[in-house]
């Protein structure tokens, strides 16, 4: 069975294509390189030993999915990843979030439809939760104002998805709400490489060890927490990844014409800003150059996530550390060699 991958070449999406064809399934690939690199597509080649089908077009052309569509027989399921997904510069610029990360999706709704595609994985976000009351966080939370535009939009997403289910409209969606993916495929081919500065915690700590950066920023130490510094569950890449086969796995299994679920992708343990700088210099021998800075808007204090449900419905639970996932990043950092230009 063929599935389509939107962000296919993206950090999350070029793992999970790895672990749909470990599990039998044919992806196919869309990305308009927008926040990643066609060198992703040589890195899955030797990973593989194929090259997989791939079309560079953007989500919000609703015709470049309809073309896709007409053109790949069989495609059985969709893997929603491709979206704007930096909280801070979300902050910056929402306009430019609302426009992609809705957009995009309204697009897919409306060809998959007419294409007869019916299931869906939806890359969602733990930011849905907000500013939790209690930790750790389970599915049955209600959904708070969101800290971000980025987290906003994630929201919005749900929200359409939920509709169109209710609707009447044959779909069945499976959203995962990750916490914070990190680390790097094993055999170094393919990771996290951001379009300029990252907006994420662990690529900042890689780069600075490796000296593309001078100095890591560590946005508050005055928050309500062990050290000071922001809590949020880290999670390997890997292991998110293979969630979204158990994921088309489970759709697959359904006879209902029409569902929607949604769950966590977490480790079930919170690490502080500070313990991750401290297990990253442990594994990889490097002192890393970091600073206290002021908050960064838009940050929750701390956030971590309940996995009964993620076990009990896709039977998934995570297998590698926070070291194995630090270990990785550096093994892919360094292979990176010096400073892209």
């Amino acid at each position: 069975m063929k599935i389509l991958v939107t962000g296919g070449t993206g950090f999350i999406g070029s793992h999970t294509v790895v672990e749909l064809v470990k599990a039998g399934f044919e992806p196919v690939l869309m990305d308009n390189f927008d926040n990643s690199q066609a060198s992703v597509l040589n890195g899955l080649e030797t990973i593989l030993g194929f090259r997989p089908s791939f079309y560079e077009a953007d989500c919000n052309d609703a015709a470049a999915f309809a073309e896709i569509f007409q053109k790949e027989s069989n495609i059985g399921g969709v893997i929603h990843f491709a979206a704007h997904k930096a909280v801070g510069e979300s902050v910056q610029l929402p306009m430019k979030y609302y426009r992609n990360n809705i957009g995009s999706l309204l697009s897919l709704l409306e060809t998959a439809k007419a294409a007869g595609i019916s299931n869906l994985v939806f890359s969602s976000s733990c930011t849905v939760y907000g500013e939790p009351s209690q930790l750790p966080v389970d599915e049955s939370f209600p959904i708070l104002p969101a800290q971000s535009p980025y987290g906003n939009t994630k929201q919005i997403c749900e929200e359409i998805l939920r509709d169109a289910v209710a609707s009447g409209m044959d779909f069945r969606v499976l959203s995962l709400r990750y916490f914070n993916p990190i680390g790097a495929h094993p055999s170094a081919e393919i990771g996290e490489l951001p379009i300029g500065v990252p907006g994420n915690l662990v690529p900042f700590v890689v780069q600075t060890a490796a000296g593309w950066r001078t100095q890591l920023s560590v946005f508050g130490d005055d928050y309500n927490t062990a050290d000071g510094t922001c809590i949020r569950d880290y999670i390997h890449v890997v292991d998110i990844a293979k969630a979204h086969v158990k994921a088309i796995q489970y759709l697959n299994s359904k006879a209902e014409k029409s569902l929607y679920d949604w769950v966590n992708l977490g480790t079930g343990k919170g690490s502080s800003v500070l313990e991750v700088v401290n297990a990253f210099e442990k594994v990889s021998g490097q002192k890393l150059n970091f600073k206290i800075a002021e908050r960064r808007s838009g940050d929750v204090e701390k956030i971590y996530a309940s996995t009964e449900k993620a076990e009990r419905v896709l039977g998934w639970k995570t297998e590698l550390s926070l070291e194995d996932a630090l270990a990785d990043a550096w093994r892919w950092q360094q292979k990176l060699g010096p400073k892209l230009v």
